[in-house]
């Protein structure tokens, strides 16, 4: 029995791989091959744009290019490009799988850059494993790009392609794999021996690992003051030691003196263990040997060289990190690479040297001292983050690391004498970093990051369509809900069948008209008739009504049998609001609810009221809106800066519908002053902060970036909304129903599977939120 049991679970693990498998091939196929393309930057609409960017008009640059080379820089891409370049010989995990099979983890760290960092990637495979022909490839391609970053190129040949290239290449050139674990890595380390009382030039460490990234990392810690004679390294034979034979040269370098052999041998009495190597060689035995305040950085991927769990209920007082997302202090090299290049280019650094590589670690440590955004908190479900053994480096969502590291890596570059064109105006800098913040759909990551933090159960009213049930699957499987999938059963199952979605306890299937649903119903009518038996609902009429899934599913929420409900998706918007108004109602001092969309735009998040709800709201309903809004944008981690849009600006028109956003400012301004909120403004003042600084410098906004529009009524909002998603293929996430008394959220008519998704997250983070206002007894 237990045998079959076994089997049957290994079955169906195999079927959900192999589902995740054909999901993973979808996505990098469709709705076009890859990951990455090239936009124009450029107008071309016209004979004479065309003429511009080619011939004729390219010959000017071309001639200027031609007297100075340095011209590239003004006259092309080229300060903004980085070639990522790799021969496919040690890729991920992997190994040496060949060029081409090497591209989509190419593009991928292409696209990395591009979100991170804003920085333009061409990725480049090269079919051949000798280093001298991959170094006069590298070379001979070089002109096009400003920096080189080298990927998955196995050693000892990666230490010789990289050592070249920096030295016969004047652009910046970076191994990746060798320097963005070593870079992140002692930044935490700085941190953690700070922490446990000690000083780097005294603690004992063990390297286990003796590959490009091991060597990279230990370099990198006797920079910053580890000595030579305090560590140990080992490799697949053992210790790495002076009396072995045919060291290579970089092993040499690391060779001890001491007489161990093993592992075991080296963690007696150590301060530092660094992995790099591979899963459960280190045993609590060996982690109980080691000093007091032990410091153990596991960065074996996927499974670290000891279980994280174990390690800490082994030692109380140990500091841990790993490679891991789902433990502290992950060492994640996004953390480095894509703000090192950027302040490298933004000085247009000839190389990337060790002055840069330290200044980069010291900026990544500093940052984690600091206190850390409301956003980031909320994105990884924390009620204040603080440098401590369990926040010893920043988060890869924390917004504030492009705005930290380039800075310090370039004035490095500066100071060390790289720089080609140096920065003279440093806020100048950190105003154009800021704005490099746009569209990477990190709200999103937030949102969906926090909402797995803590799953709560999402009632689905349209289960029975194929998309709405896609979207419950990727809920599931991905740890964002526990579904709840109400419609006829038969027909849930066998698209369930269809979509290999395996039927577990975790998923619930509800029919409302089946007859073993029938005392379910008959309860929720009763308490609905109850309820609503004064104002002319009778109890048959209640059992009816219940019957319909949306009237079902609000009362699931309101009961408490649910936590959130998603509908929408194949009805049309007022007959899904009203049950919810019905059954779950407003919340308490709300008089209206209202509606908010999140738009994923290039200059970043935007929200945009009331989207759904309110026909033509007076000023007593705008202020109202917008008040609620911002309580929306605050949930995600954001602070509101609104402002109150119009087709006139400040009293420019005296017509009654400028009046009325004239007067919804006054109530904000009176009632709520500490609010970032002013108008009427037109779209293009309260979008452009140059031109509204220079034309009304007395507004709350002057200076600011607003990140939230008001319109006046429920034509100009909508409109608008659909108008940015349709014309940019901006991602929209919404409508966001503001002001109920519970989580209840309407779909988009046809809405995709990946809007439905994002829907389900902003569901769970409305019960999260709810249900720490009920614990806290904070108004809602």
């Amino acid at each position: 029995m237990f045998t079959f049991v076994g089997s049957l679970n290994e079955i169906q693990m195999s079927i959900q791989n192999e589902r995740k498998r054909r999901e993973a091939l979808v996505y990098h196929a469709k709705p076009k091959p890859g990951k990455i393309e090239v936009v124009p930057t450029k107008k071309y609409a016209t004979q004479r744009d065309l003429a511009l960017a080619y011939s004729p008009g390219v010959a000017a640059p071309c001639l200027e290019i031609e007297k100075d080379k340095n011209n590239s820089y003004k006259y092309t891409s080229k300060g903004n490009l980085v070639a990522v370049i790799s021969n496919g010989t040690a890729v991920l995990g992997l190994g040496d799988i060949g060029p081409e099979a090497s591209k989509p983890v190419m593009e991928g760290k292409g696209l990395l850059f591009k979100i991170f960092a804003d920085i333009d990637v061409f990725d480049i495979e090269v079919d051949t494993k000798n280093v001298d022909e991959f170094i006069q490839t590298v070379k001979h391609i070089a002109p096009t790009f400003g920096g080189i970053n080298l990927e998955d190129i196995k050693a000892p040949e990666a230490f010789e392609i990289e050592r070249r290239l920096k030295e016969e290449l004047d652009i910046p050139v970076m191994h990746d794999d060798q320097h963005g674990t070593a870079i992140i890595s002692a930044a935490a380390l700085l941190n953690a021996v700070e922490l446990a009382e000690k000083k780097i030039e005294d603690v004992k460490i063990v390297v286990s690992g003796a590959g490009a990234a091991a060597v990279s990392c230990t370099r990198l810690y006797k920079a910053f003051g580890a000595q030579a004679d305090n560590i140990v390294m080992l490799d697949s034979k053992g210790v790495i030691r002076k009396d072995r034979e045919n060291l290579s040269a970089e092993k040499d370098e690391f060779a001890t003196s001491r007489k161990i052999d093993t592992l075991e041998e080296a963690m007696q009495d150590a301060d530092v263990f660094v992995g790099l190597s591979i899963a459960d060689i280190v045993t609590p035995d060996m982690l109980l040997s080691m000093a007091k305040n032990p410091i153990v950085f596991a960065m074996a991927n996927p499974n670290p060289e000891i279980d994280y769990d174990l390690a800490v209920s082994t030692r109380k007082d140990l500091i841990m990190a790993t490679g891991r997302s789902d433990h502290p202090n992950q060492v994640n090299n996004v953390l480095g690479f894509p703000f090192i290049f950027r302040g490298a280019l933004d000085v247009r650094a000839t190389k990337i040297n060790e002055a840069m590589k330290m200044a980069a670690v010291r900026a990544l440590a500093e940052l984690a001292k600091e206190n850390v955004p409301e956003q980031v908190n909320i994105a990884y479900g924390e009620t204040k983050l603080g440098f401590g053994r369990e926040y010893i480096i920043p988060k890869p969502f924390d917004s504030r690391l492009l705005t930290k590291i380039p800075p310090a890596v370039a004035k490095a570059a500066m100071e060390s004498g790289v720089a080609k064109e140096p920065i003279e105006d440093w806020q100048r800098y950190e105003d154009e970093l800021y704005e490099r913040m746009g569209g990477d759909n990190k709200i999103t990551r937030l949102l969906l990051n926090r909402a797995k933090l803590n799953p709560k159960r999402v009632v689905y009213a349209e289960a029975d369509h194929l998309d709405v049930l896609k979207a419950a699957q990727i809920g599931h499987d991905e740890g964002l809900c526990k579904p709840i999938l109400l419609g006829r059963k038969d027909v849930i199952l066998e698209l369930m069948q269809e979509l290999e979605f395996e039927k577990t306890d975790a998923v619930e299937i509800i029919d409302p008209k089946s007859d073993e649903c029938k005392d379910q119903v008959n309860a929720y009518a009763e308490v609905f008739w109850n309820a609503r038996k004064r104002n002319g609902i009778t109890l048959y009429e209640a059992q009816k009504l219940m019957r319909e899934r949306n009237y079902y599913a609000s009362m699931m929420v309101n009961e408490g049998d649910a936590d959130a409900l998603l509908s929408g998706y194949s009805r049309a918007y007022p007959t899904v609001v009203k049950p919810i108004l019905d059954l779950i109602g407003m919340d308490k001092g709300v008089t209206r609810i209202a509606a908010t969309n999140l738009m994923n735009t290039t200059r970043g998040p935007l929200f945009i009221s009331d989207t759904s709800i309110n026909i033509e709201p007076d000023s007593e309903d705008l202020a109202k809106i917008a008040y609620m809004t911002s309580r929306i944008v605050k949930m995600f981690g954001m602070e509101p800066i609104m402002a109150m849009v119009s087709y006139a600006n400040f009293g420019s028109s005296k017509h009654d519908k400028a009046k009325k956003i004239k007067r919804a400012v006054e109530i904000l301004h009176d009632k709520m002053p500490d609010l970032i909120v002013d108008g009427e403004l037109q779209v293009d003042f309260a979008l452009n902060r140059r031109m509204l600084e220079s034309k009304f410098p007395f507004s709350k906004l002057a200076g600011r970036k607003v990140n939230t529009l008001i319109f006046p009524n429920l034509d100009a909002a909508n409109s608008n909304y659909k108008l940015i998603k349709e014309l940019n293929q901006t991602d929209s996430i919404g409508p966001i129903l503001m002001g109920l008394k519970k989580p209840a959220h309407v779909l988009q008519l046809g809405a995709s599977v990946e809007e439905m998704v994002n829907m389900t997250a902003v569901a769970v983070v409305d019960a999260q939120e709810k249900e720490k206002r009920a614990h806290t007894g904070i108004p809602h």
